[in-house]
């Protein structure tokens, strides 16, 4: 059993945090019960706006002694329950430790404060002609909230995801003591890899305070794609053969008419076409702009021999801007389309993309649910919505509940994983039990130990 927080720890904590920064019980939005998703609802007894890691380490110093559950939390972009305060206590905030602390383009390396935002450290490096590929879909996560997820976005098919940017970190153990992992340097076998371990824990064993990360060179060009079929199976069999011909994209994704639609309603904007049943949105970057276009001339040629209508250059700033605030408005478009919803984020290998995403459809008709989908079919990584729409609440979860259980075991056959990008949370936690075996759940419980063994930090998440 935690204890429960009382007078005499908020005054403890007003001592060492400024009391302007910390809120307690009523005083505390309800957005902080849950997150982007919703599903769970728990507010934490305190919330902490901390502005440095000695704030956070003599806050978990105190919280150790005493055993007070901590949850650490940005943006609560999650979808997955993971910044959600199961056992109350206390939710440190690092929205306002948001400070790029450092560009250092001798080695092409950024410094950064958790609660900085994606949109923000992407904008900021770009005006130095630098690069930080990393790009989920939600632009407003903070960079603590990415690595704490192994985040990673639609071009990962490229450049990779977010663990292969991370150089080093700055973390606060759960006892208070502040560790340093990794560093500036590009190669490192020195014992074993601690930093990517935390990289992915979901705030479990550590909480991040400064991370090292690296850049590379801004691409000189870049091209988008847009590819209408007339069906879905059309355009998600040419995946396969898009991955097959070898091109050099930064991104492949997918995307159904009923989501461009939603999309569309939701914004409030036209999306350059609506009159096809499903669409491949391709992009390509690089420093010469006839390599590129060789590798789009070649995709190009291709889809169309495999069904696709027509090639549409995304090259204008009306076109890019109705695509891609389309594609980067999907999550909220679906979830304004619905009283409730949940998310499978499964990731498959490349080659069974086309089967998953027909799978899906099979799997809304024999339960009787309506389930839109979109995703990064270039790394298999596919974002699949369960939508209660008006359903009555005990058969919503039981539509939902053989939903989930159908998807995340074809995945299981197709050699796929329970999350590609979000996590497992609070929500997912079953699912990976399922797929990983009691030995490897016993193995992450071992590690958690090590880390807190008090199981303090975000408890009852991941595993």
């Amino acid at each position: 059993m935690y204890k429960k927080v009382d007078n005499k720890d908020i005054e403890y904590l007003r001592s060492v945090i400024p009391a302007n920064r910390i809120l307690v019980h009523d005083e505390i939005s309800d957005d902080y019960a849950h997150d982007e998703l919703g599903g769970i609802e728990v507010k934490p007894e305190v919330l902490i706006y901390v502005r440095s890691t000695e704030e956070v380490s003599k806050v978990m110093k105190y919280a150790y002694e005493n055993e007070i559950p901590v949850v650490a939390r940005g943006s609560g972009t999650d979808l997955v329950g993971a910044a959600v305060a199961l056992e109350g206590g206390i939710m440190i905030c690092t929205k306002q430790m948001n400070h790029i602390l450092e560009v250092d383009e001798t080695n092409l390396t950024v410094t950064v404060e958790p609660g900085v935002l994606l949109m923000e450290l992407q904008a900021y490096v770009e005006e130095r002609d630098l690069f930080y590929p990393p790009d989920p879909g939600e632009k407003s996560a903070t960079i603590g909230g990415n690595i704490s997820t192994n985040a990673g976005g639609m071009r990962a098919v490229k450049y990779g995801v977010t663990r292969d940017y991370v150089r080093g970190l700055t973390v606060v153990m759960p006892n208070g003591e502040i560790e340093h992992f990794g560093g500036k340097v590009v190669k490192n076998s020195s014992g074993y890899d601690i930093k990517d371990l935390i990289i992915g824990s979901e705030g479990t064993l550590c909480i991040i305070t400064e991370a090292i990360l690296k850049l590379v060179p801004k691409p000189a060009y870049s091209v988008s794609m847009l590819l209408p079929f007339m069906t879905m199976e059309k355009a998600i069999e040419v995946v396969p053969e898009i991955i097959r011909s070898k091109a050099s994209l930064t991104a492949i994704e997918y995307m159904s008419l009923d989501t461009i639609i939603s999309a569309e309603q939701f914004l409030g904007k036209k999306f350059p076409d609506t009159n096809y049943e499903a669409y491949i949105l391709l992009t390509f970057d690089g420093n010469s702009m006839n390599e590129i276009q060789d590798e789009y001339t070649k995709v190009a040629n291709l889809c169309i021999e495999k069904g696709a209508i027509d090639g549409y250059f995304v090259d204008t700033d009306e076109r890019k801007k109705s695509v891609w605030n389309a594609r980067g408005a999907f999550l909220e478009a679906i979830k304004a389309s619905t009283d409730l919803m949940d998310e499978c984020d499964v990731v498959v290998p490349k080659g069974k993309v086309a089967d998953f995403i027909k799978y899906t459809h099979e799997v809304g008709k024999e339960v009787g649910l309506r389930i839109p989908s979109f995703g990064h079919a270039g790394d298999g990584n596919l974002h699949i919505y369960l939508c209660k729409d008006s359903m009555a609440e005990e058969i919503w979860k039981q539509k939902a509940d053989k939903a989930f259980e159908l998807l995340y075991t074809k995945a299981r056959e197709f050699g796929g994983m329970v999350s590609g990008e979000h996590g497992i949370g609070y929500a997912k936690k079953p699912y990976l039990a399922r797929q990983v075996g009691e030995n490897q759940i016993e193995l992450m419980r071992s590690i958690k130990k090590v880390f807190d063994p008090k199981n303090i930090l975000n408890p009852g998440k991941v595993c």
